[in-house]
């Protein structure tokens, strides 16, 4: 927040500053100009005096307006502002050999720097400036100050080619800063500043380096830690599709196997249905789908239960808003909801009826699995989302809620209602739903 303020505080100040500078440069030249013509006509020397006078005082104005040290500070905090924000718009997919380079090629003439560099922990990732077809993407680490920068993960200034690595004999470079790139407690590559001389590495220009590190490392451990918590989601999405398969299997190929004998077509049609179901189950494990489509490999797995327990004891019925279908979602939200409700809420006697409905209300979406079936206690329905079970479907709900926190974000959420006889109903409301989402539909 106070970085913000600041911000503000400098770019209001900025206007002023500018208009104020042009107003007494555009003075300057008159009162040049004048003096200038004065001297060319009949000596005169109160008009003389009084345009050399005039010169002289605006010109001192304009180098006191450009030497200010508040005007200085926010036209230089301005320009690191900016040059942040663009740091940042290259790395949303993180760091590697295309926005690094990005990256370097933004830091080279922000900076009096005459080539910059970054690495990770082995190659060279982006390489702008002097000598750059020497220093291609993907070339290995050479030099020993690099690598002893990534071992210890100190910032090292260097007054020599010696000091760097390279040989004596180079002139190009006579300088460097190497500031780590640190992420979660480690050096995971470097940002190198290189300078044809040692003087020309000022106070000003290690603190620029510096921050424009840790602003690196920063973005370097969001991602990662974004990373993380998707290969955590999709190996729990793993793991729930491992544990669910062969319980699902050994009943589909059951029933199956019954209907062989008694109808034959339908066996064959439950067969060819099967294959589909698993092949699309193995294809959409890391992929966004249209909403539809996971309504259709729900609608696939329930004609397995229909064809086991008979339409007069379960029936499913759906109703989609037409924006709800195009909607880009992870895959496997419906389904294990559904199958949850068949095998536990399936009443001994009677049928058992499901409703699949979404709809939405301005950019939210709205979707409910509601069963007539024979409910939860209270207590059951509190625990629910937080259930540690690591077998069956018992990590079911808690998957789906965590992956739809994960995509639509922290404001959505799941809300379970229950009541012992009458059924439950969960909602899975998806805030912000309707809103430009990126995605590419699973094969």
């Amino acid at each position: 927040m106070a970085a913000s303020k600041e911000e503000k505080r400098y770019n209001s100040h900025l206007p002023r500053f500018f208009t104020l500078e042009m107003l007494m440069f555009t003075l300057s030249l008159f009162s040049g100009a004048v003096l200038l013509w004065a001297l060319l006509q009949p000596f005169n020397i109160l008009f003389v005096s009084a345009a050399g006078i005039a010169f002289t005082l605006s010109l001192i104005i304009v180098v006191r307006l450009l030497m200010d040290p508040d005007s200085v500070r926010a036209h230089q905090t301005d320009s690191m502002l900016k040059l942040a924000s663009q740091m940042l718009a290259c790395m949303n997919k993180g760091l590697d050999e295309v926005s690094a380079q990005k990256i370097c090629d933004l830091l080279l003439p922000a900076t009096g720097a005459v080539a910059v560099a970054i690495t990770n922990e082995e190659c060279i990732l982006g390489y702008a400036g002097i000598d750059r077809e020497s220093n291609v993407s993907g070339s290995k680490v050479r030099t020993q100050a690099t690598r002893a920068t990534i071992k210890d993960g100190q910032m090292r200034i260097l007054l020599s080619p010696e000091d760097i690595g390279f040989p004596s004999l180079l002139s190009n470079i006579q300088a460097a800063i190497i500031v780590p790139l640190s992420v979660g407690g480690r050096a995971a590559g470097t940002l190198k500043f290189y300078y044809r001389r040692a003087r020309h590495i000022s106070e000003a220009q290690k603190s620029i380096a510096e921050g424009l590190g840790k602003l690196l490392s920063t973005q370097m451990a969001a991602s990662e830690l974004e990373q993380q918590t998707k290969l955590a989601t999709s190996m729990e999405l793993k793991a729930l599709q491992s544990q669910i398969n062969p319980h699902f299997l050994f009943n589909t190929i059951n029933t199956i196997a019954s209907l062989v004998r008694t109808n034959p077509q339908q066996a064959r049609m439950l067969l060819r249905e099967f294959a589909v179901f698993y092949r699309r189950t193995l294809e959409d494990s890391a992929e966004l789908i249209l909403f539809s489509r996971e309504i259709e490999q729900t609608l696939r797995y329930f004609s397995f239960e229909v064809a086991r327990f008979g339409e007069d004891r379960i029936g499913i019925e759906v109703d989609l808003d037409p924006v709800v279908e195009d909607l880009m979602v992870p895959p496997f939200l419906i389904q294990p909801l559904v199958e949850n409700a068949v095998r536990h809420a399936l009443p001994s006697e009677g049928k058992l009826e499901i409703e699949v409905s979404g709809e939405a209300k301005g950019e939210d979406v709205y979707v409910r699995i509601k069963d007539n079936g024979v409910g939860m206690s209270e207590e059951t329905c509190k625990n629910i989302l937080s259930a540690k079970s690591a077998t069956g479907l018992g990590i079911a709900v808690g998957n789906v809620n965590d992956r739809i926190k994960g995509y639509f974000g922290s404001d959505t959420h799941m809300e379970v209602e229950s009541q012992l006889g009458a059924g439950t109903t969960i909602t899975l409301v998806l805030k912000s739903a309707l809103t430009s989402r990126s995605g590419v539909e699973g094969a």
